[in-house]
């Protein structure tokens, strides 16, 4: 799955104000707000069409932006403008909001005069704005940098990408198979709430459509999939033919029914497969591989895990979901591992990632074929979403360290040590004080602001651990 670059536009406003007083004002600051576009280009593709400069105008732009695929809006200040003329606007747009406090020159000189007053006095229209859209109710960001500097462009681009995400989070569906684990508390939703403040739609798909999708799946298919597997893994001998094809075959027609779906993103627990008696494996190397192509996952039912996810891979590119399964005190880390799911993309580069005949009582089946390897060190973040009553989440966040550690040769899946930048004691405590859930999503970088605008955007609780 190819993310696309993110979709901006750009409210420039102003006022008729200073026509009279300013010849060809308005003409001198869209160029500003062009030069601007071009800037911000380098970090999305941005739609600005003209300054608005009275309430219709402003109307008029904010429904053409809405009607255009965005992703998002930047107001500008390029002169003041009264604010209370953007509220409806604003109110009755669904896309997430910033507001750049900007101005054209950066340094106030000698050579100034009323006119260049008037061309940089766009702090005082923020702050009339910022103060109408927080008294409105509404969720947005804010941005105070200069135009031209590299921080802008770094600040304006986590603020696109944030923005996009949870775009497309109101447009993300997640198929559930079966049902979530029986008593596990933190995997719970209320799924008209996540529709209505987070955004994905999960829908229940049966596991006898699978079934009988999957003996659809073509001997070719199955034999090309075995072939790009020999490609991209380490095969291990003692994986049979049989096993490793019957795990393809899963693999495809879970990806059908995704794809004939239109869902970003899926969930799965290993009871209602084993019990069902037509399945011979769990689909281990099926969450592996449709994650490491973008999708989202959640293993045991986990819904609010593959929302996570899937709001991961936009935000930062290459999700990996997990848990915490073991305290390291000597390393001050956490080992993270999971039974056998895992986006092999984070694997680090001078390692194979093994592909193996995996024994595995967990489900009652045959041996699921597993991917294992370690994730690349260096920095990470990992977060976790936080349903905590009805429409109120929490998201946590925490940046670290993937550590450079030797292989465990008797851990058959994916693993790694995270040593959180808090240590390993100051990170839990506030894990587990905050309500963290056991499972998490992890990125390679350090991508806390991104999650930080994202729940800003969303409205929700953020907690940095």
């Amino acid at each position: 799955m190819t993310i696309a670059r993110p979709r901006i536009g750009i409210l420039g406003i102003m006022q008729e104000l200073y026509d009279d007083m300013i010849p060809r004002i308005t003409e001198h600051q869209d160029a500003f707000a062009r030069e601007l576009v071009e800037r911000c280009s380098e970090a999305a593709e941005i739609v600005y069409s003209r300054p608005a400069r009275n309430q219709k105008d402003i109307e008029e732009i904010v429904r053409e932006l809405n009607a255009g695929g965005l992703d998002g809006i930047m107001i500008v200040m390029l002169t003041y403008g009264p604010a209370l003329r953007t509220v409806r606007a604003l109110t009755e747009s669904p896309l997430p909001l910033l507001l750049a406090n900007i101005q054209p020159e950066p340094v106030v000189t000698a050579e100034w005069d009323m006119a260049d007053l008037t061309y940089n006095q766009g702090i005082h229209g923020a702050q009339d704005q910022s103060n109408a859209m927080l008294r409105a109710g509404l969720a947005y960001s804010v941005l105070t940098e200069e135009w031209r500097s590299p921080a802008f462009l770094r600040r304006f681009e986590d603020w696109a990408r944030a923005a996009q995400t949870v775009t497309t989070l109101k447009r993300t569906r997640i198929a559930l198979f079966g049902y979530p684990m029986n008593g596990m508390e933190d995997v719970l939703y209320d799924p008209t709430a996540l529709v209505r403040k987070i955004g994905p739609m999960v829908d229940h798909e049966n596991l006898g459509d699978l079934y009988v999708v999957m003996g659809e799946v073509t001997e070719r298919e199955v034999e090309e999939l075995m072939r790009v597997h020999h490609e991209r893994f380490a095969v291990d001998e003692q994986l049979s033919a049989e096993s490793h094809a019957y795990a393809c075959r899963m693999e495809i027609a879970v990806r059908k029914m995704l794809e004939a779906g239109g869902y970003q993103g899926f969930s799965f627990h290993f009871e209602p497969v084993g019990r069902d008696g037509r399945f011979e494996q769990l689909p281990l190397l099926t969450a592996s591989d449709l994650m490491a192509d973008g999708y989202g996952f959640g293993a045991e039912g986990d819904t609010n895990a593959a929302a996570l996810v899937c709001a991961s891979h936009i935000l930062a590119g290459d999700a990996h979901f997990s848990e915490m399964y073991a305290m390291d005190y000597d390393l001050d880390s956490v080992l993270i591992s999971h039974m056998g799911e895992g986006n092999w993309k984070v694997a680090r580069r001078d390692r194979p990632v093994r592909l193996i005949d995996r024994p595995l009582g967990i489900g009652g089946l045959s041996n699921p074929p597993t991917t294992v390897f370690s994730a690349e060190p260096g920095p990470a973040t990992t977060a976790t979403l936080i349903p905590l009553d009805g429409e109120i989440y929490r998201l946590a966040v925490a940046r670290g360290e993937v550590l450079d550690t030797p292989v465990l040769p008797k851990l058959e899946m994916p693993y790694f040590h995270f040593r959180p930048a808090s240590g390993m004691r100051s990170f839990l405590d506030a894990w587990l004080r905050n309500g963290g859930t056991h499972h998490f999503c992890m990125n390679l970088g350090d991508q806390v602001e991104r999650w930080r605008l994202v729940a800003e955007l969303l409205d929700i609780d953020f907690v940095e651990l």
